[in-house]
């Protein structure tokens, strides 16, 4: 690899190669092990939802304790992502990745042995305090390591990650446990663990230590941020279970997490050097670029929260017949994403991005006719609709999101940028749990006002359920009873098919609407190899 010139260009990452360097095989050995990491970071995040049942059952807790092992591992994540940029800077890219790693591997472990709930819940916290650096320091590694050429290819990758992921969790998840045992979705992270530890180990120089920064470290800063981003995990992941402000639970974490990011928000702006730089939501590419990003987490966590959870309700599906509708979002996206990098030198990234939302906000609204018997061909186009368009938009906005970003602030634009991703993840998927509550309630009441006992329809439905049961050996009474409840199931069912619809409806909205903000902002292609790196 060239060294870099005494002179840098403008915007050049002190370090990474010159536009148009070769980049070596050991590079890109680094680079992808910095991508499987955070693939593997991200996947972790819902590996568990498939397998919530088996793991609660062995541990003898209820499904509402459950869902604190989703949300300690989200909580702890979110903590760690803005403070990558401090933490690689005091031990080094290679260091750090080979150590949080190496610790991420072994906690990982420790959630497959788990004994009792507790166990399990602080195991997946430490989990996601070393799994989360590794989402955002493969998009540093992308900037610090690829010449502003291949940088399109770098981000290309990334966008894989992120939107491959979370479709997979679930499934990945589901099929490792009925096959080998809930344990074994812990244990398969040695597999890309030891070669992303390999491939760092080999693929990248040692560089110098820095512990000094750690006793000049905004520690204030780092100990409000850790307060407000955990406490509105928590507020956000447990708010529709506790229901929401009814809760002093829940009344408590929403003061802290208030508390928290407003004092993280002082004491950045009012220090020299603090941990991760919050004045970069001043410039306007970056701030769309983050909303954004925001709304493409709630969409791409969403997504991955209503379709299963309707297929496994509502439709009945397994976790392998979840995985069989699931995949159709991931393989398209493997031949689109290369050729989506090679249109981002050459068109404006704002059509780009435009034209991925309204692919992903239409195969949204393709999900929202949803009936009781939709299943794996209704919902096969729809998902190459989005896998079509999600390409588009995470390229485009990791490019926005860098574009003009000072050289020391890559490691902190990188830590923002997937913070608020995943921050979008969990008030999309906060919004969306609510919205199905509240409109199945509503359905519920509005099917309940044609389905009565008085309506003739209602009566000679009732009338003919009573003659089936009866038919199978039941006494008359036991027949009505039963004719009754399978009418309350009908309507209860409907009235969740009727939500699920609404929540892919605001999903859409959200996501049509997003359209609007870009713009705000500027016009950026990604540097080509061609023109010599000028945009």
């Amino acid at each position: 690899m060239s060294s870099p010139s005494n002179t840098l260009p403008a915007g050049a990452i002190p370090g990474a190669p010159a536009t148009g360097a070769k980049v070596d095989v050991r590079t890109w050995i680094a680079v992808a092990a910095g991508m499987l990491g955070a693939f593997m970071a991200v996947l972790d995040i819902q590996i568990t939802n498939s397998s919530l049942r088996d793991i609660l059952g062995t541990l003898s807790a209820t499904q509402e304790e459950g869902s604190w092992i989703s949300t300690a591992y989200l909580c702890a994540e979110i903590v760690v992502i803005p403070m990558t940029a401090l933490f690689s800077r005091v031990f080094g890219i290679r260091a750090y990745m080979m150590t949080t790693t190496a610790l991420f591997l072994v906690f990982s472990t420790l959630c497959g042995t788990a004994w009792s709930l507790s166990s399990m819940i602080i195991f997946r916290a430490l989990q996601g305090f070393t799994g989360g650096a590794l989402i955002p320091m493969a998009m540093t590694m992308v900037m610090v390591k690829l010449p502003p050429n291949k940088r399109a290819t770098g981000m290309a990758i990334f966008g894989l990650t992120a939107t491959l992921a979370p479709a997979m969790g679930p499934t990945l998840g589901g099929y490792l446990a009925e096959l080998y045992g809930w344990p074994s979705i812990f244990y398969i992270n040695w597999v890309p663990g030891i070669l992303l530890i390999a491939g760092m180990w080999w693929g990248m120089d040692r560089q110098p230590r820095q512990l000094e920064l750690l006793a000049r470290a905004d520690w204030l800063g780092i100990g409000l941020m850790a307060l407000g981003l955990g406490s509105l995990t928590i507020f956000l992941e447990e708010g529709n279970s506790k229901d929401w402000f009814d809760s002093t639970f829940i009344i408590t974490f929403a003061a802290l997490a208030l508390a928290g990011i407003l004092g993280w928000v002082v004491t950045s702006l009012t220090r020299a050097e603090p941990f991760v730089n919050l004045r970069l939501y001043g410039q306007r590419n970056f701030l769309v670029a983050t909303t954004l990003s925001a709304v493409i987490g709630m969409g791409l966590y969403g997504s991955s929260y209503l379709l299963p959870l309707y297929l496994g309700q509502i439709a009945g599906y397994t976790p392998m017949q979840i995985g069989e509708v699931i995949m159709w979002v991931g393989l398209p996206q493997l031949f689109v994403m290369p050729f989506a990098a090679k249109l981002s030198s050459r068109v404006d990234n704002r059509i780009l991005c435009g034209f991925g939302l309204a692919l992903f906000g239409i195969s949204c609204l393709m999900n929202s006719h949803l009936d009781a018997t939709t299943g794996y061909d209704q919902l096969l186009w729809s998902q190459i609709v989005r896998a079509l368009g999600q390409p588009f938009v995470m390229l485009t906005l990791s490019t926005f999101a860098m574009n003009g970003i000072a050289p020391r602030d890559t490691a902190s634009a990188s830590s923002l940028f997937n913070m608020t991703r995943n921050l979008g993840g969990s008030v999309g998927i906060a919004m969306l749990a609510t919205t199905l509550t509240n409109r199945e309630h509503f359905h519920s009441e509005r099917i309940g006002e044609s389905v009565t006992l008085l309506a003739s329809a209602t009566q000679e439905r009732i009338d003919q359920l009573t003659q089936a049961f009866v038919a199978k050996g039941y006494d008359p009474v036991t027949a009505g009873q039963q004719a009754l409840a399978a009418i309350d199931r009908i309507v209860r069912r409907e009235a969740y098919v009727m939500a699920y619809n609404d929540g892919f409806v605001i999903m859409a909205v959200f996501l049509f609407v997003c359209i609007l903000a870009l713009l705000f902002a500027d016009k950026v292609k990604a540097p080509s190899g061609a023109s010599g790196g000028g945009h």
